[in-house]
């Protein structure tokens, strides 16, 4: 199994980003295929997806509303849920970004099915 992520390859440079493979591990486990897809996913408008139009968030609306979208966050933890042994999505509180722009986010928690404990915050 194949799905692609941006990386930013050089810390010093955080708006350089860069797209990466991420495939199957040698034995078999497809854990970050699927955390990879799930955080491409969030990061998706809605309806932006030319394959799975009910994938994404509305962004833009939530942010001008200053609603979180929490139904739609709560209908991809359920998609992906079955992919890992423990998922949790909760909100991240706003938090300032490198220009002192308030970045609200998700923090993504799972227990992958060979045991290994993964968090990571994702905004939007």
């Amino acid at each position: 199994m194949r799905t692609w992520g941006r990386i930013v390859p050089d810390p010093l440079f955080p708006s350089v980003k860069k797209w990466v493979e991420v495939d199957t591990d040698a034995n078999g486990f497809d854990d970050m295929v699927w955390l990879t897809t799930l955080i491409q996913v969030i990061k998706l408008n809605l309806g932006e997806s030319p394959f799975y139009s009910n994938y994404g968030i509305p962004a833009h609306p939530s942010v001008v509303s200053q609603l979180a979208p929490d139904y739609y966050m709560n209908y991809i933890q359920q998609t992906f849920a079955g992919y890992f042994m423990f998922l949790s999505i909760t909100s991240q509180p706003n938090t300032l970004d490198d220009d002192g722009i308030p970045s609200p986010g998700y923090t993504v928690t799972c227990i992958t099915k060979y045991g290994a404990y993964l968090s990571t915050v994702v905004p939007y």
